[in-house]
């Protein structure tokens, strides 16, 4: 029979356990900053009908990078490539009757049909935080919170990441001021997102094009280049007291209010490509010059329940993604170094004949909540030492005939190298 490879599929990776553990350190820390703030974790499918991607979740998305197969019953279905199709589908169900506002956060992972790159595989995981039922500018408010309180609990250094943030309704007021076509809209906005994608010559010919006259480029162009809003309203007046521009001047006040003045700034070029997303819009960047990148973004999206023939309703939210996450830790050097088996016991099997005692003990400390690794083969005591500190585990538990006849077990710290003798 033909050998298979046992290779990974391209773009996925194994998770071998000291891989699995910088993992889970960040899922946990992910999870602990959304339960502070009260959000409830939640699960849907890994398969989801094709056709909720392909309405809202744009050209890339809902098309090139959805990985579609039929099943036998003829259905046409796609691995979830992103969370909030999903989650609004699931919330659609209950949303009526439910207590409301909504903070639901998840942990899950996805699939995309794309070239693999740095920081970017197929498979990838990725946290979901999202308020619904909120539509008020508080909630705006704390997502943005959250979002920042998500980095910061990783202790970053000072000055090493910045959130960017943008409004939909600013950039329809633009589309208002230079009297842009509906039909134009939409392609004028993804083209937009890719600012920082194109040089500046593909991106006028792109908008030439689908027949964006100079001036309206120019305009385009001031408001992409602006610096800050005093710039923006300095270079097209007419924005100036449009929704976007004051809802945006009052949510940075907001946030250098409580703390985050040093985190935050609007940035023109934050477009983001998805469809739904009709209000606020964010994403935020690691700033260290060897992975200076987005590292996530979200927005507010209010127009995505109508798909499962219910009302719409508000939503706000942002899904940071794990290997882009780790990249930004890497980057600053911030990922614990401590031994992940700090709190682990190795209890090894000394002899034979005292199986029956080191599984009796063994599971007496874990009865008292400690992590206790067992030994499965009669070793000596250097060889299970050196298996210890082999595998980061932080205390060696012994048990031999003459600590058996005293009715006491030895504690051996791998670090200092003290032992403590317990009463059994």
């Amino acid at each position: 029979m033909k050998n298979i490879s046992n290779q990974e599929v391209k773009g996925t990776r194994d998770w071998m356990p000291d891989e699995m553990a910088i993992r889970s350190y960040i899922f946990a820390t992910w999870r602990q900053v959304c339960q502070s703030f009260g959000f409830v974790e939640y699960l849907t499918p890994l398969l989801e009908n094709a056709d909720i991607y392909r309405a809202k979740s744009g050209n890339d998305l809902g098309q090139k990078e959805l990985m579609i197969f039929v099943d036998q019953g003829g259905r046409e279905l796609a691995i979830r490539p992103e969370m909030t199709p999903s989650v609004v589908r699931m919330i659609s169900k209950t949303y009526n009757t439910a207590s409301k506002p909504l903070k639901f956060f998840s942990i899950a992972n996805f699939v995309r049909n794309e070239k693999p790159q740095r920081g970017r595989n197929r498979e990838f995981w990725q946290l979901n935080c999202d308020i619904f039922g909120e539509s008020g500018e508080l909630a705006d408010l704390e997502i943005l919170q959250l979002a920042i309180d998500i980095v910061l609990a990783f202790n970053p250094p000072k000055n090493s990441f910045v959130l960017k943030i943008n409004h939909r309704a600013l950039i329809n007021s633009l589309f208002d001021v230079i009297k842009l076509k509906d039909e134009q809209k939409i392609t004028t906005m993804r083209l937009m997102d890719k600012y920082n994608k194109m040089s500046g010559d593909e991106l006028i010919k792109s908008m030439e094009d689908i027949g964006l006259k100079n001036e309206q480029i120019d305009n385009i162009l001031k408001f992409i280049k602006s610096s800050d809003l005093n710039d923006l309203a300095d270079k097209i007046k007419e924005l100036k007291t449009c929704s976007g521009f004051l809802f945006l001047q009052n949510i940075i006040s907001q946030l250098s209010a409580l703390g985050y003045k040093d985190y935050v700034e609007f940035d023109s070029a934050v477009i983001r490509g998805l469809d739904y997303y009709d209000g606020l819009v964010f994403e935020l960047f690691d700033k260290h010059p060897d992975n200076n990148r987005a590292m996530f973004g979200g927005g507010r999206y209010n127009s995505l329940a109508d798909l499962f023939g219910v009302k719409d309703f508000p939503a706000v939210g942002f899904a940071p993604g794990d290997e882009t996450f780790k990249l930004f830790l890497e980057s600053w050097n911030i990922l614990p170094t401590e031994s992940l088996k700090k709190d682990c016991y190795y209890l090894p099997l000394l002899d034979e004949n005292l199986k029956n005692d080191v599984f009796l003990l063994a599971k007496k400390l874990r009865a008292v909540d400690c992590r206790v690794e067992v030994g499965l083969n009669v070793t000596k005591i250097s060889r299970a030492l050196e298996y210890a500190d082999k595998n980061k585990i932080a205390r060696v538990i012994i048990l031999g005939e003459d600590e058996k006849k005293k009715s006491v077990y030895k504690i051996k710290d791998m670090v200092s190298g003290e032992e403590k003798i317990i009463n059994c």
